[in-house]
């Protein structure tokens, strides 16, 4: 099991979390209270994820995680699914630049490759790119779903069992860490939700585990580097004990 990580102190002395992950939640309802249709909300969040991802990277954090697809975003009507496809190709077209000049490692967790194939590309193309980088990380979750992650680690440890590989006694929790895609990121300190929605809607469940939750009314196309600042404040503020005194 991951130890306690340590923090990085930021201005003031306020501890910093080294991976902070977002639920962005709120683009439909910003747009329908602006009689827009909802493509326009997911076109502000877009516009979100870039100062918030710069917001992140001036305080010194080491890895932020965003949920910009789930895998039950696949039930939504076809013409908002092609939308946000489109919205994915525009924002690794038009930002991919700004990562490598700003030596950001680019990160994708869940299954991608069932997007459409000009979009696995644009994916693959934009991690090979960043790949020799040695900065933050930026990791995007898209068609991911934190029960499919936990039951494909489940079954790769239990296909080493079967081939008699390793040992069903010695299971535990940092083998099952080691087969999650987020293996290669910090230990998740705080998780924060916009919107006003109190659930963890299959984003990071086992990440989670101790990690900090925040849950904030604003919608995310609203989320600025100010309301980041703020919510990492609050962070600060906080007394983390692990399960201790």
């Amino acid at each position: 099991m991951s130890s306690a990580p340590a923090f990085a102190a930021g201005q003031g002395g306020v501890a910093l979390p080294r991976h902070v992950a977002i639920i962005m939640d709120g683009n439909g309802r910003w747009a329908k209270r602006r009689h827009l249709p909802r493509v326009a909300g997911h076109r502000a969040g877009v516009e979100a994820v870039r100062k918030v991802s710069r917001a992140a990277r001036a305080l010194g954090i080491e890895a932020l995680t965003l949920y910009a697809f789930s895998s039950e975003n696949w039930r939504r009507p076809e013409e908002e699914v092609g939308d946000l496809m489109g919205l994915l190709r525009l924002f690794i077209r038009s930002d991919l630049a700004e990562l490598v000049r700003e030596n950001v490692r680019l990160r994708v967790i869940g299954d991608y490759r069932r997007f459409p194939h000009d979009v696995v590309a644009l994916i693959d193309d934009a991690i090979a790119r960043t790949s020799g980088n040695s900065g933050p990380i930026l990791a995007i979750a898209l068609n991911y779903g934190a029960q499919a992650e936990l039951v494909e680690a489940t079954r790769r440890i239990a296909a080493r069992v079967a081939a008699g590989e390793t040992d069903a006694t010695v299971i535990d929790a940092a083998m099952i860490e080691a087969e999650l895609e987020t293996r290669a990121l910090p230990p998740l300190d705080l998780l924060i939700r916009t919107s006003g929605e109190h659930r963890l809607s299959n984003f990071l469940l086992w990440q989670a585990a101790y990690a900090e939750l925040l849950f904030v009314d604003t919608l995310w196309p609203d989320f600025d580097a100010e309301a980041f600042g703020v919510a990492i404040e609050d962070f600060g503020r906080r007394q983390r004990r692990f399960g201790g005194l």
